[in-house]
């Protein structure tokens, strides 16, 4: 294997890591990234730092991004509600983070700071590995925040004929299409209102709305609209069986719960970390383990 631009070299065995947001205090991500690493004979440490509780804010990013680089840090995962506000921090993105204006991972090498995004090629993964023969099919997407966006992308990149993209905050969905179409044409992307009538078009429904977390019950989708002609997908992860997936479940419909994306974008940013590839089996089984 050829270790992705700005690796580190295979001498390297050791490797320390974070994770920055708000909120976070419960994140697997540590636990997969750790064992991982002793599963591929490295050690790995991983830290988390809790803008809930450290009361970090956005403004504090270049603070913390310097602060890591002089305490030795490899990288760092960064997720809600700094994906979007690290952007401008880094000294370089590949270019699906360019187009989704968001970062999950951030690679310290040779005194530069490089911005990746696991986020749309982990929904990717996760999804053809459940659902290989819809990868072509319509889409309705709730939720048009940076994870709708980089759902959407992951959607898009490998091969829906349309996304159609709906948010309580049309300004936000018409935002979302419009990032989307730069990269994948107006023909298969639109922010749409009207629910019912966008799902009369389509085959498949994806949650990216924080609805249906732990804190946050209900779902995004009346219940009245869920049947066994769609095949339904959530980004929640905790719990893996939300209200939504368990409806459509329910109603006989093919489902993708959340926890293959938060698989696969740990796989990938294992990946850009270490230089290595992780067994993707392996960090799928530990995490049923932390689940069950």
């Amino acid at each position: 294997m050829t270790p992705p631009v700005g690796a580190p070299g295979a001498e390297q065995t050791s490797y320390l890591l974070g994770l920055v947001g708000a909120g976070i205090g419960a994140s697997l991500t540590p636990a997969m990234q750790e064992r991982e690493g002793r599963e591929s004979g490295l050690l790995l440490s991983y830290r988390i730092i809790d803008a809930a509780q450290t009361g970090l804010r956005a403004e504090d990013l270049r603070e913390v991004l310097a602060w890591a680089r002089r305490l030795g840090f490899d990288g760092l995962n960064i997720t809600h509600p700094f994906k979007q506000a690290v952007v401008p921090l880094l000294d370089e993105l590949s270019d699906d983070a360019a187009d989704l204006g968001a970062v999950n991972t951030v690679v310290f090498r040779d005194g530069r700071a490089l911005g990746r995004n696991t986020d749309w090629s982990g929904y990717g993964r996760a999804f053809r590995q459940e659902l290989p023969d819809a990868v072509e099919d319509r889409v309705v997407l709730v939720g048009a925040g940076g994870a709708g966006v980089a759902v959407g992308y992951g959607l898009l990149e490998q091969g829906a004929a349309h996304v159609a993209v709906l948010d309580a905050d049309r300004d936000r969905a018409d935002a979302c299409a419009v990032r989307l179409a730069k990269r994948f044409g107006d023909h298969r992307v639109t922010a749409v209102s009207d629910l019912e009538r966008a799902l009369a078009d389509a085959q498949g429904l994806v949650n990216a709305t924080p609805i249906g977390m732990l804190g946050h019950p209900g779902t995004a989708v009346p219940g009245r609209l869920v049947h066994d002609g769609l095949w339904v997908s959530d980004i929640v992860y905790f719990p893996l069986e939300t209200e939504l997936i368990r409806l459509a479940r329910s109603r006989g419909c093919r489902v993708v719960p959340g926890g293959g994306m938060a698989v696969h974008q740990a796989v990938g940013a294992f990946e850009y970390f270490t230089g290595r590839v992780p067994d993707a089996d392996r960090m799928s089984r530990h995490f049923r383990e932390l689940t069950a």
